[in-house]
């Protein structure tokens, strides 16, 4: 079957067929042994990006329903403040009561810095994926060779800056992950991207027609949309972000805290239903039929082209590098890419303190502690029998340039960047 075909008619079958799948196996709903959830339904939000795929598998494979709660809605929203407001919202408000959301933004909301200063308490029930983003840029930075080392881009963007043109390098939103990603690429590169750039807030969909208009020089954003640029030739990718860091932690299942504290059998059977999709999502054969679904008008709405080769590990860069086999492939389940790592969200948050975001006086730990629940994803393991982790943390990690974060010692991870800006 071709990708045309595969766009059109597969994408319809294969939804259809997995959902009758499902209806057939689960007439009525099922849920793991024991008391079922407190309640059948609960509305979930999601951006346009692939990352967001064991969502959507969840709902369309009929596993929410599976797992005793057929009513769970899953619902696209127009960009990461829109997903916030919801959330803040409450379903009971017209909102949201979770979603897929980047994994700094339920700390920026427990703390109240991205919600007026008003704390909105959050909590982390899953990843749902590691790996899949990428920094991309407009075609006339090949001259310079801006790759992975983006130290190429400084003598031009400072030219830029001379004429009265600041280079606008483009993110999903402040403080999370892709502004994360792309600080420290300029900053790894010797740019700094408090002063020698403007960095500004682009919904993941209108990425590439920015870039097409011209009003940007660069973004970091997750797929598919790096690769779109690509296939329409608008700009190249300068590196994957898990060239930066192999493996690192992107998107997270994120609950509103007060409803997870009113229905922990619902929180547990939602993160049991949302890391079934993630096992089906990270299988090769499944990838294709992944694919035909959340390309769908109603959630990513891209043409397959632009979504399966990178997921399959062909990664045209757009810049005469070409990579069939790569190891930099989005994952939802291998690898413990499902599992909240709290060393992980520790990170963030000290990633977060080195751009002025978050104060230096903030207790980190006792804020992972509050906000990630991993000893929810651990108990809707077992409901599945999925192993799980021995440790909540992952480790030391390890990054391009070098440097490492010890998440015994934030401290000196942030001591040894030479760029940053504390408050």
């Amino acid at each position: 079957m071709t990708d045309k075909n595969l766009t059109r008619r597969g994408a319809l079958t294969a939804a259809a067929a997995t959902l009758l799948a499902a209806k057939t196996a689960f007439p009525s709903g099922a849920h793991a042994a024991g008391a079922g959830p407190e309640v059948a339904k609960a509305k979930l939000g999601f951006i346009a990006l692939t990352d967001s795929s064991p969502l959507i598998i969840a709902k369309e494979r009929g596993l929410f329903a599976k797992y005793g709660m057929p009513d769970v809605e899953v619902l696209k929203q127009a960009s990461w403040a829109a997903t916030r407001d919801n959330l803040v919202l409450g379903s009971g408000g017209g909102g949201i009561d979770g979603a897929h959301i980047l994994s700094p933004m339920p700390y920026l909301m427990t703390t109240g810095s991205i919600t007026g200063g008003k704390p909105m308490p959050m909590n982390i029930l899953a990843r749902l994926n590691t790996n899949g983003q990428a920094i991309s840029v407009g075609n006339d930075l090949k001259a310079v060779k801006v790759g992975l080392n983006a130290a190429g881009a400084k003598a031009k963007f400072a030219q830029l800056k001379a004429a009265g043109n600041t280079a606008k390098v483009a993110m999903t939103f402040r403080g999370g992950t892709h502004d994360l990603w792309i600080r420290y690429w300029l900053a790894a590169g010797g740019i700094n991207p408090e002063t020698e750039v403007s960095t500004i807030v682009i919904p993941p969909p209108q990425m590439v027609a920015n870039m097409k208009a011209g009003t940007q020089d660069a973004f970091c954003v997750g797929e598919p949309w790096n690769g779109q640029l690509v296939n329409q030739k608008v700009g190249y990718t300068a590196c994957l972000t898990s060239e930066i860091w192999m493996n690192h932690p992107e998107k997270a299942l994120g609950m509103r805290a007060d409803w997870v504290a009113k229905y922990p059998r619902a929180a547990q059977a939602i993160t049991a239903a949302v890391m079934e999709a993630a096992m089906w999502c990270d299988k090769a054969a499944n990838k294709p039929a992944m694919c035909s679904i959340v390309s769908g008008r109603q959630y990513i709405n891209v043409p397959m082209g632009d979504i399966l080769p990178r997921l399959q590990g062909t990664i045209n860069y757009g810049d005469g590098r070409s990579v069939k086999g790569s190891t930099h492939v989005m994952k939802f389940w291998a690898d413990n890419a499902s599992f909240p790592f709290k060393s992980h969200d520790l990170w963030f948050l000290t990633e977060n303190q080195r751009w002025g975001i978050l104060p230096q006086s903030l207790n980190k730990a006792a804020l992972v502690a509050k906000v990630n629940r991993a000893d929810i994803w651990r108990a809707a393991a077992k409901s599945i029998g999925a192993a799980a982790p021995a440790s909540d943390s992952r480790g030391v990690e390890r990054f391009f340039d070098g440097k490492v974060f010890d998440p015994a010692n934030p401290a000196a991870y942030l001591a040894s960047q030479p760029i940053k800006k504390l408050v």
